[in-house]
């Protein structure tokens, strides 16, 4: 068997991790695959080639996330308030707020305009956030509705923050709406 081209390796890669810069801080309707080409320096049609359609590339770049966190999960150690506490900072820190959004939220605005696998994959990110967090509260001593109620309401209340920090350009906003969530449920 012959060994796969590494130019075309680090050419999906470009377009993946370029994808997810344009989702993160101009939305999935706030950029087209032109300007993607522009960005990796390839022409359009060379796009089509890792990617049928721009559905396609937004896909992967929502798998790309949920394994990113599923990876991240898996390493998350400690007591339940740290493991709580490092998932705040995974949100301000790995998805730069401030700077920009998470990728499934920035799909959101859209809604209405993306097609069903898009939102397959904007729902699957969201459940395994969900899910791993009521599993933390769980561990915190919340029973299992109650757990599931809270974790929702934590996934929802850091997507806003993202947000708020990028209206505003000011990391400070997402911090002060995760210091509040953090003395609610843990103290």
């Amino acid at each position: 068997m012959a060994a796969a081209n590494p130019s075309a390796f680090n050419t999906r890669d470009e377009i993946l991790r370029v994808g997810r810069e344009l989702v993160q801080t101009r939305s999935y309707l706030g950029f087209s695959f032109q300007d993607v080409a522009d960005a990796v320096g390839v022409r359009k049609a060379s796009l089509y080639h890792h990617f049928p359609t721009k559905e396609a590339l937004g896909i992967e770049v929502l798998k790309e996330a949920a394994q990113a966190f599923d990876a991240w999960a898996a390493r998350r150690a400690g007591a339940p308030a740290e493991r709580l506490d490092a998932y705040f900072r995974m949100y301000r820190n790995g998805l730069q707020a401030g700077s920009a959004v998470c990728p499934a939220g920035a799909l959101v605005p859209g809604w209405a305009c993306i097609n069903e696998d898009l939102q397959a994959a904007v729902q699957g990110l969201r459940q395994a956030q969900v899910r791993w967090l009521a599993g933390v509260l769980g561990e915190l001593g919340r029973d299992a509705p109650t757990a599931q109620r809270q974790a929702a309401w934590i996934y929802a209340t850091c997507q806003g923050a993202l947000i708020t920090a990028r209206m505003s350009g000011r990391v400070r906003d997402f911090d002060e709406v995760t210091t509040q969530l953090r003395a609610v449920l843990l103290d």
